[in-house]
């Protein structure tokens, strides 16, 4: 390990970034070292220019993935090299292009669960959609967090590394003791294959596309695809918009606000100002001239 890359472990370490994220950016610091054969000391702006332009036009990378990179160019530079440059100049980061995600019908989500052939699987995606958590959070899940008396589930250091509480759904509840009294869990709610481990997102998301192409389902269903489902549907069932935020775990309100944008009962509720035109001055069945209409 050379000294830089062990000043860069400590320097997230002592800023207790997520694991994930330390081994994101040791991972892309990595791949520029190794794209010039050179360490990052020994590299500066033009590099770094050029690295990117690679990034975009020949890996063809999407401004998402080149914005992991980026964070973590900036955090080896800023921090670990203590460089005192303009960054937003230096290494400027892509705009991201503003999506919204497709979202399932309360139909399609039935459909889609019912298509699920294990019954652990089965138990962590309906957990995903019933609690709106992220895939990470459910498979993460322990015994001891969820709470039937109080009717809520603890998501012990979830994204940004927040605990919050989530509902327990009754109906979801029946499901989990289902799966307990069959499965008797220890400690992880859903254990994996290794023994002492949770089990992987990767197997979620396989099961996840496998259940999809059995649905007949067209949409692109990811086990996140149901957090989304789960927050919309919310909106369209009246709840405000900041309980959802909390729910989510959102830091910013804006966040949560896009689900407003694609919520049917929102969007639709407004009259288009056709509507409100009154009837029309011709005759639907007059040709029009030039000085009619």
């Amino acid at each position: 390990m050379t000294s830089l890359r062990q000043r860069m472990i400590e320097d997230m370490r002592v800023r207790n970034l997520a694991l994930n994220t330390q081994r994101s950016y040791v991972e892309q610091v990595s791949r520029f070292a190794r794209h010039f054969h050179k360490s990052p000391e020994q590299l500066g702006p033009e590099e770094i220019r050029a690295y990117q332009v690679f990034l975009a036009n020949e890996r063809k990378l999407a401004p998402s993935s080149v914005v992991i990179a980026v964070a973590a160019l900036r955090f080896v530079y800023r921090i670990s090299l203590k460089k005192n440059w303009n960054f937003e100049e230096v290494i400027p980061a892509p705009k991201l292009p503003q999506k919204l995600p497709v979202v399932l019908s309360p139909e399609e989500v039935l459909r889609f669960l019912g298509c699920i052939n294990s019954t652990k699987h089965r138990a962590i995606l309906t957990t995903c959609y019933a609690a709106g958590l992220r895939i990470s959070e459910a498979v993460s899940l322990k015994i001891t967090d969820i709470d039937s008396e109080r009717m809520v589930i603890h998501v012990d250091q979830g994204k940004g590394q927040k605990d919050r509480y989530v509902m327990l759904s009754p109906k979801l509840l029946d499901i989990l003791r289902t799966w307990w009294r069959v499965n008797k869990p220890r400690h992880w709610l859903f254990p994996g294959d290794i023994p002492g481990q949770h089990i992987s997102t990767f197997a979620v998301g396989w099961a996840c596309q496998k259940a999809r192409q059995i649905s007949g389902i067209r949409k692109p269903i990811t086990p996140h695809s149901l957090r989304h489902a789960f927050a919309v549907h919310l909106l369209e069932s009246g709840t405000d918009v900041r309980t959802i935020q909390l729910l989510l775990g959102h830091r910013s309100l804006t966040t949560t606000a896009r689900y407003l944008r694609i919520a049917i009962s929102k969007v639709c509720s407004t009259s288009s100002p056709l509507d409100l035109l009154p009837s029309p001055a011709c005759p639907a069945s007059k040709p029009a001239t030039s000085e009619s209409c």
